[in-house]
């Protein structure tokens, strides 16, 4: 009797954990976060600098936070559309919010000897920083064989070396005041290989062992959706979280628990199955292929 009520448990939660999986955009630990776990309102008042925040998911991250009277350092290349950014920030937190609580730096995250001035310039302006997220990245689609070594740089530059670098300087910060958070979003590149993007890949797959305009018509999350779930896993401090389209993350599952199976179907369906999941047109980070969140807390908050 007991080993019956086991086995209808276990299968039950296979079934649950499973119909869940196909359903949602995000992985089931963030998603009951999502439902029942702290809101990102929690974060108000803390100070979080944010990379490549002039578009795509960091900018959306930022609206996210904003909303919630989140202070906020905006950093990226391009000035004119960070100061864009940073007024609708303050419009959105509807009176959260006013100029001073929106500082814009102009940066680019390869220029790894400007890190420390720009993180100081920050602290100097808030008097501390409470969260890094390292959300400054690009993507890259080409034939393995074909790619310039001086791609190849120019990707580990920004997806890797770049944020080594940021994070390293932000733990200093941190250590100083005893707490601290780093995030750094990625993409699911990271966990399942991915074709005609080699050097993307392997940049992804780095990172996480360290630690074109978008068309309705096109299959992807959109940047609100994720921006939002980010805020959530930056609230409840997920140590990861994936956040992608259907069916990546039931993919995801399969790839991390089941390669036996995942390696399989993916030879059964092939490599041109696959990329069709993810192309895009845009080169941002922000693609359809999926996002995922790392986060490393230092001390406690």
């Amino acid at each position: 009797m007991l080993f019956s009520l086991i086995g209808i448990g276990v299968f039950t939660y296979g079934v649950i954990f499973t119909l869940l999986s196909l359903l949602s955009d995000c992985d089931l630990q963030l998603l009951f976060y999502e439902k029942f776990g702290k809101s990102p309102r929690r974060l108000k008042g803390k100070v979080v600098f944010i990379t490549g925040a002039s578009s795509g998911i960091g900018e959306h991250i930022a609206y996210a936070l904003a909303k919630c009277g989140v202070r906020l350092v905006l950093a990226a290349r391009r000035n004119e559309e960070l100061q864009r950014v940073k007024r609708n920030c303050i419009d959105s937190s509807k009176g959260l919010l006013e100029d001073r609580d929106v500082l814009v730096i102009q940066m680019d995250v390869t220029d790894t000897a400007s890190h420390r001035k720009h993180f100081q310039h920050a602290v100097l302006h808030f008097g501390r920083v409470d969260i890094l997220v390292n959300n400054a990245g690009r993507s890259q689609r080409a034939m393995w064989a074909t790619t310039e070594m001086s791609v190849d740089r120019q990707l580990f530059d920004l997806n890797v070396f770049g944020v080594v670098s940021l994070t390293r300087v932000a733990l200093e910060h941190f250590d100083k005041v005893g707490c601290g958070h780093v995030a750094v979003v990625s993409s699911l590149a990271g966990i399942l290989p991915v074709p005609y993007s080699g050097t993307y890949t392997a940049s992804k797959h780095a990172i996480h062992k360290y630690n074109g305009s978008v068309q309705p018509s096109d299959k992807r999350m959109t940047a609100e959706r994720c921006g939002y779930l980010s805020a959530v896993a930056l609230a409840n401090k997920t140590s990861e979280s994936w956040i992608a389209v259907f069916p990546l993350i039931s993919f995801t599952y399969i790839a991390v628990y089941f390669p036996i199976v995942f390696n399989i179907a993916l030879r059964l369906l092939g490599p041109e199955t696959l990329f069709k999941l993810r192309d895009s047109k845009d080169l941002d980070e922000m693609t359809e292929y999926g996002s995922i969140s790392r986060s490393t807390t230092v001390g406690f908050q």
